[in-house]
C-alpha cells in the first residue's frame, strides 16, 4: 500500500508544528522600561496532507486595527483549521505600535519600512530581522492586513506587485472590490517578500484607530477566498462574510489635493462611481464667504477619502482611479 505524503515541519524559534499539530508560538523581541518582556505571538495550524503554506498578518503599524479583528475573528470561529497546507497566523506584529495607538515603534521608527532588519540594529529593525529569518522562509504566500493612516479611509482594496504576475493572482483570488498594483518601497515587507520569492498582496480598508464592519467582512471573505481557492479548506457556499461581485481593476490613479485651506465637506461616500465633472466635496471658510468645489477630472471610482475635516492647501483628499 503506498503511503500517503504528509506535510512538512514549521520551525519557529527552535519549537517544530508538526503535520496535524496546531500550535500557539512566541518570537520575542524586546522588553517595556518596565521589565516586560514584549513577544510577537505566532498562531501555526499545520494539516497532515501537503500543500501551500500561507501567512495572514495584522498589526505591522499599531494603530491599524481593522486587520488585528479580522484575524481575531476568524481564529475564533476557527476558520484556520486547514485539511491541506499550513497557515500561519500573526494577528498582532507591531506589539508596541498597538499599546501606544502608534503607526511605529517608540523610537519613531516604522517597521513596514525595515526589512529586512538586522539582529542587532533599532527595535523595528529587529522585529524585521526575526520576522524574515523565522517566518518568510517557511511560506508559499501572504497576505499583509492594513488600513488607512492620518484620518484616509480606504475603500476595501488589495494591492499587488506589478512585476509579480503571482501577486496579481493571488489579488484577483482575494477579490476584494478594487485591485491595483502598487509600486514596492524600500524596506517594506512586500518588498522582502518579493525578493525572496513570495507572491503577497496587501489588504488596504477602513481608516487607523477605527473598526469598520464593511472592511472587516470583506477582508474575512477575501481570506476565505483564498484558502478555499487553494483547497486548504472546504469550499462551501455557507457561512461567507460578504457578497461578491468581481474585482475591478484600477490604473490611471491620482490623488485629488486641496486647492485652498479650509474646512473639507465630502459630497460622496466612499467607494462611490464618479462621472467626469461631478462635485466631490468643497472647501469652504468658516465665515461662509468662500466656496472651492472639487471636481472629479475623469469617470472612475474613489476608493480613498479624507475624514480630516480641517485641511492645507495640497492636502490629499480623494483618491480616484479608472
Amino acid at each position: 500500500m503506498e503511503l500517503e505524503e504528509e506535510n512538512k515541519d514549521i520551525t519557529i524559534r527552535g519549537e517544530k508544528v508538526s503535520p496535524g499539530e496546531d500550535k500557539l508560538l512566541h518570537i520575542n523581541i524586546d522588553r517595556l522600561p518596565t521589565g516586560t518582556l514584549i513577544d510577537i505571538p505566532v498562531h501555526v495550524f499545520n494539516a497532515k496532507k501537503p500543500g501551500p503554506t500561507l501567512l495572514i498578518q495584522a498589526g505591522l503599524h499599531g494603530d491599524e486595527i481593522n486587520g488585528i479583528e479580522i484575524v481575531r475573528r476568524m481564529l475564533q470561529e476557527k476558520r484556520f483549521k486547514v485539511k491541506k497546507g499550513a497557515v500561519i497566523v500573526v494577528p498582532l506584529l507591531n506589539v508596541f505600535g498597538f499599546i501606544h495607538f502608534s503607526r511605529d515603534v517608540p523610537d519613531g521608527k516604522d517597521v513596514n519600512r525595515s526589512f529586512p532588519g538586522t539582529r542587532t540594529g533599532s527595535m523595528a529593525s529587529r522585529m524585521a530581522y526575526h520576522y524574515t529569518s523565522e517566518i518568510l522562509p517557511q511560506i508559499d504566500l501572504g497576505i499583509d492586513l492594513h488600513t488607512g493612516s492620518a484620518q484616509r479611509h480606504n475603500f476595501p482594496q488589495a494591492r499587488y506587485t506589478g512585476e509579480d504576475i503571482k501577486s496579481k493572482e493571488l489579488a484577483e483570488i482575494f477579490n476584494a472590490p478594487f485591485s491595483f498594483s502598487s509600486k514596492l518601497i524600500k524596506g517594506s515587507f512586500r518588498n522582502a517578500a518579493y525578493k525572496m520569492g513570495k507572491p503577497t498582496i496587501v489588504y488596504e480598508a477602513g481608516e487607523s484607530m477605527r473598526f469598520d464592519d464593511y472592511a472587516l467582512k470583506e477582508g474575512m471573505q477575501g481570506i476565505l477566498n483564498i484558502l478555499e481557492h487553494f483547497k486548504m479548506i472546504a469550499t462551501t457556499n455557507t457561512n461567507n462574510y460578504a457578497e461578491q461581485t468581481r474585482t475591478i481593476h484600477l490604473n490611471d490613479r491620482r490623488w485629488l489635493r486641496a486647492p485652498t485651506a479650509g474646512m473639507f465637506i465630502p459630497k460622496i461616500t466612499n467607494g462611490s462611481s464618479v462621472d467626469k465633472g461631478q462635485i466631490l466635496g468643497l472647501i469652504t471658510d468658516t465665515s461662509a464667504k468662500r466656496n472651492k468645489t472639487i471636481k472629479a477630472p475623469y469617470n472612475g471610482h474613489i476608493f480613498c477619502i479624507n475624514h480630516q475635516a480641517v485641511v492645507n492647501q495640497g492636502d490629499a483628499l480623494f483618491h480616484m482611479g479608472k
